[in-house]
């Protein structure tokens, strides 16, 4: 797992995808399914800081990199889930220098941030800090969730924080910002997408994306793009048992039940 960072700033190509299940064996499931790394989603799920550690444990189990979606910008909550052992964050909603420049403080220890030590599960609860501040700013991975108009707008700035490793796009969040939900705004919501991962990758960052399926990876691995979160647990759960259900049915030559 030392080489997750590694692999996210060489652009390697990585699939993930959000954990919203609060249950170390969800976990489990998603790390023994061949996903190069998962994502714990505290920012829409109901998982409370302290499952958190119990689910990056779980993953760590497999060996699979465990980042955290954070619920906002609070530094208490980036370095919570950082003393638990997570590889990395997600911060939501990044839409200004300002806001992309306090994740790196966040995230990183000095000289480069303002992160403070503490005795967690990721320095062995006090007995490795030492082996663990040595290594900590250069194996963590720091993405940050581009979204809204407004972080489209200042985009380039953005991409030229020092600290940050991946440029993350969100398009359902950025669909409603700029207007361009549904098939309507699929042209405007593609360019605003091609304009940030253009932008991200001059500027020498990785570029992630949230795709629901993977029926465009392809297409979006030829603009750049090499990390990819797919879905969720809960969203192949469900698709999963409603085709199976379906199909079911059909070979039965029957319809839903009551």
């Amino acid at each position: 797992m030392s080489n997750f960072r590694k692999t996210c700033i060489d652009k390697t190509l990585l699939i993930g995808t959000f954990a919203a299940i609060p249950h170390p064996v969800a976990i489990e499931v998603i790390a023994a399914s061949g996903v190069d790394f998962l994502c714990i989603d505290w920012e829409h799920s109901q998982i409370s800081r302290e499952r958190i550690e119990d689910l990056i444990r779980a993953a760590d189990v497999h060996r699979v990199p465990a980042m955290v979606r954070v619920p906002g910008h609070a530094p208490e909550s980036i370095a919570s889930v950082l003393d638990a052992g997570a590889a990395g964050v997600l911060v939501p909603r990044v839409s200004t220098v300002a806001q992309a420049k306090a994740a790196v403080l966040a995230t990183r220890y000095p000289p480069i941030g303002e992160r403070g030590v503490g005795p967690g599960r990721a320095a062995a609860y006090g007995y490795r800090i030492p082996d663990y501040l040595a290594k900590a700013n250069a194996e963590l991975v720091l993405a940050v969730q581009v979204e809204t108009a407004e972080g489209l707008a200042n985009i380039a700035d953005i991409a030229a924080v020092d600290g940050i490793d991946v440029i993350f796009i969100g398009p359902g969040d950025l669909s409603v910002s700029i207007n361009a939900m549904g098939p309507a705004g699929k042209d405007r919501l593609d360019a605003a997408i091609e304009t940030i991962a253009k932008t991200a990758l001059t500027a020498g960052k990785t570029v992630g994306i949230f795709r629901p399926s993977p029926d465009d990876i392809g297409t979006w691995s030829k603009a750049g793009i090499s990390f990819f979160l797919l879905a969720s647990d809960t969203m192949f759960l469900g698709a999963s048992l409603a085709t199976g259900a379906a199909e079911a049915r059909a070979r039965n030559g029957s319809s839903k039940g009551v």
